[in-house]
């Protein structure tokens, strides 16, 4: 009898798999970044000795029933935004401190805006507003991490950074910066984006692989994003501190921004494993990697 391939994991073997990550994480060294293990876009093929080659390579984004040409999906991309990495420099003296700021109820009279807004960079997650929850959430930004369905416009001293899903999404961006041709993906999207363009930035399609592959191996059908955003700060920064994640004391989960307490019904949908990824972060926090604040 053939083995079903889609069957649950043993308990077993989620233990085994969270010990893989603490002997992984036990590598590390504090105030050292992680090494990034992953390559820049590639425009063409993935070779099978790793080179670039060829026709465009669309593994890490989602099928769609109309097919781009991702090679000149991505040039027309960098006409329109600048195709250098600001991260390539690094000042071995300085700490870098990071905030990773979700979304969480918790973080509803918690008091964080002071300490959040101390950090260097402040990452934040689609519609998160800040404007009225100061006190608990921070005022400040420089990263805000949003998906065509979720982007809004954004002032001028703050990174757009764009988390693609799907090839039409970067279309979107480059329509969204000069033409303003595109609408709709499956969803209504802005025509037209107000941000800074040479502050706008792509997450990189093959780092969300790297994530999918080895960190919630393939629990749920992809990482949500604050899972990307998380691991994002981890190797660019050198302290990580995290709020707004998880469920509230009560254990529900929702926005901090929502009256519904039980607006957060996404977490059963199967979409993400909001499970599996709060035990990565548990792991994380125990290895010493990050600091969660639990929020109320």
């Amino acid at each position: 009898m053939k083995k079903n391939k889609g069957r649950r994991r043993s308990n077993k073997e989620e233990a085994r798999e969270i010990k893989e990550k603490e002997l992984h994480l036990s590598a590390w060294r504090p105030w050292e970044r992680m090494q990034t293990l992953v390559k820049e876009i590639c425009v063409g093929r993935i070779e099978a000795n790793g080179g670039c080659k060829g026709s465009g390579d669309k593994r890490m984004l989602q099928p769609q029933f109309k097919p781009h040409n991702i090679q000149q999906v991505l040039l027309r991309l960098f006409q329109v935004i600048p195709g250098r990495s600001p991260y390539g420099s690094w000042d071995p003296g300085r700490c870098l401190r990071c905030a990773v700021v979700g979304n969480s109820g918790n973080l509803r009279g918690a008091g964080y805006g002071a300490a959040i807004d101390r950090h260097d960079y402040i990452m934040r997650i689609n519609l998160a507003p800040t404007v009225g929850y100061e006190d608990d959430a921070g005022s400040h930004t420089t990263h805000h991490f949003m998906y065509p369905e979720s982007a809004k416009n954004l002032a001028a001293n703050v990174s757009f950074v764009l988390v693609p899903f799907k090839t039409l999404d970067l279309v979107w961006i480059t329509s969204a910066l000069s033409t303003g041709q595109i609408r709709f993906t499956y969803a209504p999207v802005k025509q037209f984006l107000r941000v800074d363009k040479d502050k706008v930035q792509i997450f990189n399609p093959a780092f969300f692989k790297y994530i999918h592959d080895h960190w919630t191996r393939h629990h749920g059908r992809y990482p949500s994003t604050g899972m990307l955003v998380l691991f994002f700060a981890l190797h660019v920064c050198d302290e990580v501190n995290v709020f707004g994640f998880g469920a509230d004391s009560r254990g529900n989960w929702h926005h901090y921004w929502e009256q519904n307490r039980y607006s957060g019904e996404f977490r059963k949908t199967g979409v993400h494993d909001a499970d599996y990824e709060a035990q990565i972060i548990e792991q994380l926090a125990k290895a010493g990697k990050i600091t969660v604040f639990p929020g109320k």
